[in-house]
C-alpha cells in the first residue's frame, strides 16, 4: 500500500511519498524534503530516551522539536487518504 506524507511547514501545507524503506519515520522523511540536518536532534533524542521513564517524554520531545523547526502537523496518509486542511 502506498503512503504519503502530508505536513505543514512554515504555514504551507506539502505532501511528499513515503517509504519505511527509505526513511525510518515520518519525522525523518519530512525533515530530508525540506534539507534539515537531524544529527543534533538524534543525539538529544537519545539522552532522552536514555533518561526517561516513560515513552511519554520522547514523544513530547520530538513534537516540541519539530514544532522549533518550524513544523506544525505531520499527517501520515494511504494512497487513498486526504488531510482535511490540505
Amino acid at each position: 500500500m502506498a503512503r504519503h506524507i502530508s505536513y505543514k511547514y512554515k504555514g504551507q501545507w506539502k505532501k511528499i511519498p513515503f517509504s519505511y524503506d527509505k526513511y525510518a519515520d515520518s519525522f525523518e522523511a519530512v525533515a530530508a524534503a525540506e534539507g534539515i540536518d537531524l544529527t543534533a536532534f538524534r543525539k538529544m533524542e537519545q539522552q532522552v530516551a536514555m533518561t526517561a521513564k516513560g515513552k511519554g517524554a520522547l514523544k513530547d520531545y520530538r513534537k516540541n522539536a519539530f514544532v522549533q523547526m518550524g513544523f506544525s502537523e505531520i499527517l501520515l496518509l494511504r494512497d487513498d487518504q486526504e488531510p482535511f486542511n490540505l
